[in-house]
């Protein structure tokens, strides 16, 4: 019964472990501000410029998340203040139970977890305005550890597979990392 237990809880590490390290599932933010509208009510048209300074501004807060997660796992600190300058809810929480499973059962991320994100879609005509994000993510170097011995977690393994992220822009104008999924079944 105690292997089983282990195996679960390491299966459930891992897959929320990872996903806090380069992306949770989430849903999509609620909407934070009216829309745009010109004086006629339609939609303001958002310019080329506009949306690469968007896509660029998703880019730092994904690389963001990134390091304040490894950062947090690294030192089992659910409450590490980096996370809330780069994740809003409902990620944040995920993220911040993840680390704070991993810590009840004395298990810390060591480790390098690489990233190549992409920016998909832009839609700043959104109801908060968004951006998905696309990544792969090679979390062979990344492991999921005891802390008193170092000893590899039973059941959690790296790879390389695919991640998809939403940064969502919220009414101060931060852009922040709401939602996303890895997607441990589609290599890449």
């Amino acid at each position: 019964m105690r292997t089983w237990h282990s195996r679960r809880w390491a299966s459930c590490l891992l897959s929320l472990g990872v996903l806090s390290a380069g992306a949770g599932c989430g849903g999509e933010p609620e909407a934070a501000s009216p829309p745009l509208t010109g004086a006629d009510n339609t939609p303001v048209a958002h310019s080329v410029a506009d949306q690469e300074a968007a896509g660029k501004a998703a880019l730092a807060a994904y690389s963001g998340y990134l390091a304040a997660s490894r950062a947090a796992n690294a030192r089992s600190d659910p409450g590490h203040p980096a996370l809330t300058r780069f994740l809003a809810d409902p990620l944040l929480t995920k993220v911040q139970v993840t680390i704070r499973e991993a810590k009840r059962h004395g298990a810390i991320r060591t480790g390098t977890l690489r990233s190549d994100p992409t920016v998909v879609s832009v839609d700043l005509t959104a109801q908060p305005p968004t951006v998905q994000i696309q990544d792969c993510l090679d979390a062979t170097g990344y492991r999921l550890v005891y802390a008193r011995n170092n000893r590899v977690v039973p059941g959690t393994r790296g790879g390389r597979y695919l991640a998809t992220a939403t940064a969502t822009r919220y009414p101060d104008g931060r852009w922040l990392i709401s939602a996303g999924t890895a997607h441990q079944d589609q290599p890449c």
